[in-house]
């Protein structure tokens, strides 16, 4: 196997496949990437048993052939390499890439060790690369970050007709977006479980742009993504996920609006003196002000207030810091919106794009208090 390939080209190609090994294989060849050369196309792909990706990219293939070398390796080399054409070649029981006056020789490993990667599902529907991308970063954020409980680090996507909702929830906090799509059944009715980092992974390298293909097998526990020649597969995750939905309340007597970016840099700013397991004390009050403050004792503290617009009782209430700061960051609106039912309960965190405009609800975000002392 020959081929010369350009170097920017090959090096995102390999990166891009690369990104999907694991850090602990089950196999030693799954630390390998398969590359194929044939018809002046090469073909790289990863798989684990869990996660597959494959690309295409064009070469200039001298002689076609197949080889399996450690992809973190090649993908620290080609990153390295001076910006003129690449070329790999198999020498006997090695490869050797060279370009310009470098060349590094890697040792191969069996191809025939190597599991087939699974087949695309057939296409469910058309998602908007962009629209998807957002969705997945303000859901992801509130699915938990271990595997104490292996369905909490995941993401629950419910189809029904052309909406997709997706769902997620470490115990402290709730988060759901609905985004539509276009499904090949319009009458489509099905959930999946897929993990939160396959879902940011695709969300980072597949839905830059343009459109996104999803594909979904049930019978084989196997979903896909596709995008500019580039594919990615995963298997769904086997469970019963928490049913969140009904938590999210429908009236919320008390409601505050506030200007988003005017509450993340206090919110940033008063949180730095929060100590480990500490909250930040929001109070609203009657003459629409919002004084944020943290700190306990006399070694530090700090208090900020902000513009608040608030409709319903005066009310105060505590968060865990780095729960309310990555809520807030998600919000995409100019402003945004707090609704209470009460101080003990979960607050519920939407996004409006005018200070008297109706909210939106198709991203919300619910965050469970810290109690107060004197509550």
């Amino acid at each position: 196997m020959q081929f010369t390939a350009d170097r920017d080209v090959l090096s995102e190609a390999v990166s891009w496949t690369a990104r999907s090994l694991s850090p602990r294989p089950p196999a030693p060849v799954l630390s390998g990437l398969l590359i194929t050369a044939e018809d002046q196309i090469v073909t790289i792909s990863s798989f684990d048993y869990e996660v597959s990706a494959q690309l295409h990219i064009e070469a200039d293939v001298a002689d076609a052939g197949t080889v399996l070398v450690s992809g973190r390796l090649l993908n620290d080399i080609v990153k390295a390499l001076p910006d003129a054409p690449v070329t790999l070649s198999l020498e006997e029981t090695k490869v050797v890439v060279t370009c310009r006056s470098s060349t590094f020789t890697l040792t191969t490993m069996p191809v025939d060790d190597y599991p087939d990667l699974p087949d695309q599902p057939d296409a469910a529907g058309v998602i908007d690369g962009s629209a998807f991308a957002r969705a997945v970063a303000q859901v992801t954020t509130a699915a938990a970050k271990d595997d104490t409980l292996p369905i909490l680090p995941c993401v629950k996507l419910e189809f029904e007709g052309d909406t997709i909702t997706f769902l997620a929830t470490d115990r402290y906090r709730l988060a759901m977006r609905e985004i539509t799509w276009n499904p090949a059944d319009p009458s489509i009715s099905t959930s999946v479980l897929i993990k939160a980092k396959t879902l940011n992974d695709v969300a980072k390298s597949l839905a830059g742009g343009g459109e996104l293909s999803l594909a979904i097998s049930e019978s084989d526990a196997l979903v896909g993504f596709s995008s500019g020649g580039r594919r990615t597969t995963s298997v769904l995750v086997d469970g019963e996920y928490p049913k969140i939905r009904q938590l999210f309340p429908e009236q919320t007597p008390i409601n505050a609006v506030v200007r988003t970016a005017d509450l993340i840099e206090a919110s940033r700013r008063v949180s730095l003196v929060s100590e480990r397991n500490g909250h930040v004390r929001l109070q609203f009050t009657e003459d629409n002000q919002l004084t944020l403050d943290a700190g306990v004792d006399e070694n530090a503290s700090a208090s900020e207030v902000v513009e608040a617009q608030l409709t319903g009782e005066p009310i105060t209430v505590g968060f865990n810091p780095t729960y309310l700061n990555e809520g807030l960051n998600v919000i995409d609106t100019e402003y945004l919106r707090f609704s209470f039912v009460s101080a003990p309960k979960p607050a519920m965190i939407t996004g409006q794009e005018s200070q008297d405009g109706e909210n939106s609800t198709d991203f919300r975000y619910l965050l469970m208090p810290v109690r107060l002392l004197n509550q």
